[in-house]
């Protein structure tokens, strides 16, 4: 493949991770202090919950939906697991980690089946999942409170890495990126996902199982969130209610600065794993500079919509030139 052919292919990708470097350094020009592991360390800790929820909102809008429960569903994961883990030990930390991001799947295949046999729009399910998941996270802890192991935390907190540079948080990330998604791009299921999103009638007179594909891609979802709810956990040490609310929007707006379709069956994962880091960076960059939180926030929308406005003028070109 030529260089040219990578550009026109992944031009997206690679735009999104100039941005990411242009940012870092940035980042680095503004810090008086020696710039450093520890700086990479925390930009990457505080990321690592919306990298994670928005690679599982990547897949769905690949498969041509939304999920806006996936805030809720972190918020759950958090809570539960903060007041389950306070009093135990760190191997049955780890097992019950496994129970709540398999449970968090069969929620989200569970959202799923229901989008498919009641065909309601996806905006509608979800946005009543995440009041229900929502309901649950205040009804298991109502004030932020719990727990974990030490050295559960440390998995997160502490560097366990021989490179210095290379945080154990960054590892975990792309470790749950080739479980959960390399395991099957190159399969049927992540084909039959594209397929689905791209054009659902075709799709299904090719002979691709369209409803198993929307029940899978809400299933990586609930997945992916779960494990953003236990970063939050092991970040924090405590489970807070309302810790996920403000990452729904947020990882739509990381997907779709990484460079996914809302229309479906255009993008990956690695570009909105980015697109997370840039937004992260973007916030941190706004505190340094002694920012008013809420000229914050209109500073990220316009930034938003910016880059959408961007996007739909290079598909429109695109087509305009094929």
């Amino acid at each position: 493949m030529t260089a040219r052919r990578v550009v026109r292919r992944h031009g997206w990708t690679i735009g999104v991770y100039v941005l990411l470097f242009a940012l870092v350094m940035y980042w680095r020009s503004q810090t008086h202090l020696p710039w450093g592991p520890f700086d990479v360390q925390s930009l990457v800790i505080d990321a690592l919950p919306l990298c994670l929820v928005a690679c599982g909102q990547a897949i769905v809008i690949i498969s041509g939906g939304i999920d806006l429960s996936v805030g809720s569903m972190m918020s759950l994961v958090n809570v539960v697991a903060a007041k389950y883990m306070a009093h135990l030990g760190f191997r049955e930390a780890l097992l019950l980690s496994v129970a709540i991001v398999l449970a968090a799947a069969a929620v989200g295949a569970l959202t799923g089946l229901t989008i498919v046999v009641t065909r309601v729009a996806d905006i509608i399910v979800t946005l009543a999942m995440l009041f229900v998941l929502g309901g649950l996270a205040l009804a298991v802890l109502e004030v932020p409170g719990g727990g974990v192991p030490p050295r559960y935390a440390s998995l997160i907190t502490v560097d366990t890495t021989t490179t210095r540079w290379l945080p154990t948080a960054l590892l975990l990330l792309f470790g749950a990126y080739a479980v959960l998604w390399l395991t099957v791009r190159r399969t049927r299921v992540g084909l039959a996902l594209y397929a689905t999103g791209s054009n659902r009638n075709a799709a299904y007179l090719a002979g691709v199982r369209v409803s198993r594909s929307r029940i899978v891609a809400y299933a990586y979802s609930g997945a992916f969130a779960a494990l953003g709810g236990l970063a939050l956990t092991a970040a924090s040490g405590l489970g807070d209610p309302n810790s996920g609310s403000i990452y729904t929007l947020n990882s739509v707006a990381a997907v779709v600065l990484g460079g996914v379709s809302l229309l479906g069956g255009v993008g990956g994962l690695i570009g909105p794993i980015a697109a997370a880091l840039v937004l992260t960076l973007v916030k941190t960059l706004m505190i340094l500079r002694g920012v008013d939180q809420n000229y914050a926030q209109v500073i990220q929308g316009s930034l938003i919509v910016l880059v959408v406005m961007l996007g739909g003028l290079a598909i429109r070109q695109k087509g305009k030139s094929g």
